[in-house]
């Protein structure tokens, strides 16, 4: 069986999508499945000139706006890109970004697609304060999720709880499937320490929508307190600045070290002893899951994905997003009782190997793949 990945960012690139969908190749490696992946180079811009087809809505309506007139162009880039490079047939394509899936349909009707959303767009821009709820580009956007619903014949999401989110915006939502992200658990070594000082750790893309503002507050209100602790930020983005003079303002930036972006934090976040992160949303929290590996104590918000991940007092801690208080009385729990965070981090890491294994979603993908096998004529 001839598959293809459709993805929209290069596998390298932090996330969801490329915490698992580059390590599915080696396991379906194997004389009855061949597997490639496909993505947009970040050097094509304005290649393309191919007005897009919806069935569902039309988007002239929304095409005044810079944000949306943006990301049509990237559809066109993407169907350009995709004509040009594809020209031998598979007998099913999974596509991971709305742009993806509706490039492949248009380029390949009559081929199966499989569509998994794994976030929102419209989300982050609305945390980030980039475009309003309920205005022009929001419409647009969640728009696509009928016009996926319309062109594919199987619609996934990552959580349960995003199934709900996008529940609303198409018209039978009880066909949403959920797959959660799997982990190669080999990618992950869990290392003896003994930390003097309890070390944090935060990896995401340096945006509002994560809500570092609320982490470095509740960090300074720790400080106040007298705990020791050094917080790690691994990431970057455009709130990185405005993130640094926060910490000096607030008199921690001694404490808080900013890495940048980091290609593979796995490989050395096993060597700290708690991950926190407050976002303000979140359709599954990959890194949790990571963390959760690495045998890391998890302190999250009670938002999305990441609520559905951890059961707070049992397998990590959880507050309410924008609360920094809470969230700081969370770390000072587990900074305070190395024995308390050792079970937190012991029953995380079980539950992630039993949940959130890279075979337990391998086997829920063979078994949905096989669903569209093409029939051999006799």
């Amino acid at each position: 069986m001839k598959l293809l990945q459709a993805l929209f960012f290069p596998p390298e690139q932090p996330g969801g999508v490329s915490s698992m969908i580059p390590y599915l190749q080696e396991r379906f490696h194997s004389s009855r499945w061949e597997m490639e992946m496909f993505w947009l180079p970040k050097r094509i811009r304005n290649k393309g000139h191919e007005d897009p087809i919806f069935h569902t809505f039309d988007w002239r309506e929304y095409e005044e706006s810079p944000i949306v007139a943006k990301y049509l162009q990237t559809y066109r880039d993407y169907l350009w890109w995709t004509r040009l490079r594809i020209q031998k047939p598979y007998d099913l394509i999974h596509s991971h970004h709305p742009i993806a899936g509706m490039a492949m349909k248009a380029v390949f009707p009559e081929v199966p697609l499989i569509q998994t959303v794994h976030s929102s767009y419209e989300r982050e821009l609305i945390l980030n304060g980039r475009i309003k709820e309920g205005g022009l580009e929001h419409r647009f956007l969640v728009s696509l999720y009928r016009e996926l619903e319309y062109i594919s014949d199987r619609l996934l999401t990552v959580s349960n709880s995003f199934k709900a989110y996008m529940s609303p915006y198409v018209n039978t939502p009880e066909s949403i499937g959920v797959i959660h992200n799997g982990f190669d658990d080999k990618r992950f070594k869990p290392v003896p320490h003994e930390n003097a000082v309890p070390q944090l750790i935060t990896v995401c893309r340096l945006v509002p929508a994560k809500g570092l503002d609320t982490l470095l507050q509740a960090c300074a209100e720790l400080k106040r307190k007298g705990y020791d602790y050094v917080l790690h930020i691994i990431g970057d983005g455009p709130s990185r600045q405005e993130l640094e003079e926060m910490a000096k303002e607030l008199d921690i930036y001694q404490e808080t070290i900013f890495y940048g972006y980091t290609l593979h934090p796995e490989e050395f976040m096993p060597f700290f002893d708690i991950f926190v992160l407050p976002s303000r949303a979140e359709a599954f929290g990959s890194v949790f899951a990571e963390a959760a590996l690495s045998s890391l104590a998890l302190v999250g918000t009670d938002v999305g994905g990441i609520a559905e991940q951890i059961e707070d007092g049992v397998n990590g801690l959880l507050v309410p997003a924008e609360d920094p208080m809470a969230l700081s009385v969370a770390l000072e729990k587990v900074i305070s009782d190395p024995l308390y965070r050792y079970e937190l981090a012991r029953t995380a890491s079980d539950k992630a190997k039993n949940q959130y294994s890279l075979a337990r979603s391998v086997n829920e993908l063979k078994k949905m793949y096989l669903k569209f096998q093409p029939q051999i004529e006799s």
